[in-house]
């Protein structure tokens, strides 16, 4: 008889304690074999399925650098890779709750950034691809065995979780990764204009840009 694990998503929540931001899938592992598990080495990537949700016009908008325009996005809306992440899970007998932190990036020159930071509310439809061994316990001593590519489950994340974490991490902020010349450059365009922070250097050229 193969024993097969099992997995499910119980929910997601913000990491107020982690260094750096981060998000915390709760999940039940659940295993069948009757000498129970000794140990499970578990893998997880964590995907993003953008064609399992609908968008606000203003989402739309400021999608567009990911997926084009909405005409095309039956086309274009890809899986996007979010997170891949690995835990060992000590021994159980039948089922256990494991949390698996994953560390999330706030970058958005990243897909997965960009993707969260144009989303208003709703949830994000996420697919969790499991891989790894199994460390069962038997009556000679010890089985090991891998767990098969299609363990899955599947989990809507609430866009206002997100924003929790990223409120948490980076209140009222973001960040923009910028070219050193490009840096030097707004520090001059700052100095020159007498402005207190790099908020008012950037809204007065968006300003003139707009005129």
């Amino acid at each position: 008889m193969t024993h097969e694990p099992r997995f499910e998503c119980l929910g997601v929540r913000a990491d107020a304690y982690a260094a750096s931001p981060t998000l915390v899938f709760k999940l039940r592992v659940t295993d069948p074999s009757p000498g129970g598990v000794h140990a499970l080495a578990l893998r997880c990537q964590i995907r993003i399925e953008p064609h399992r949700r609908p968008y606000a016009p203003e989402e739309a908008a400021l999608l567009t650098d990911l997926f084009g325009e909405p005409a095309r996005w039956g086309d274009t809306l890809r899986p996007i890779q979010f997170a891949t992440v690995s835990v060992m899970v000590p021994g159980f007998t039948d089922s256990a709750l494991v949390d698996l932190p994953v560390p999330c990036s706030y970058d958005l020159e990243v897909a997965a950034g960009k993707y969260f930071a144009s989303l208003e509310e709703g949830e994000i439809p996420l697919i969790l691809l499991f891989s790894g061994t199994v460390f069962a316990r038997t009556r000679e001593g010890f089985s090991v065995r891998q767990i098969p590519w299609h363990c899955e489950t599947r989990h809507r994340l609430p866009v206002a979780v997100w924003r929790e974490l990223i409120d948490h991490c980076f209140p009222g902020s973001g960040w923009l990764r910028l070219r050193r010349d490009t840096l030097r450059d707004l520090l001059r365009f700052k100095s020159e204009r007498a402005l207190p922070t790099w908020d008012e250097a950037l809204g007065l050229l968006l300003k003139e840009a707009g005129r």
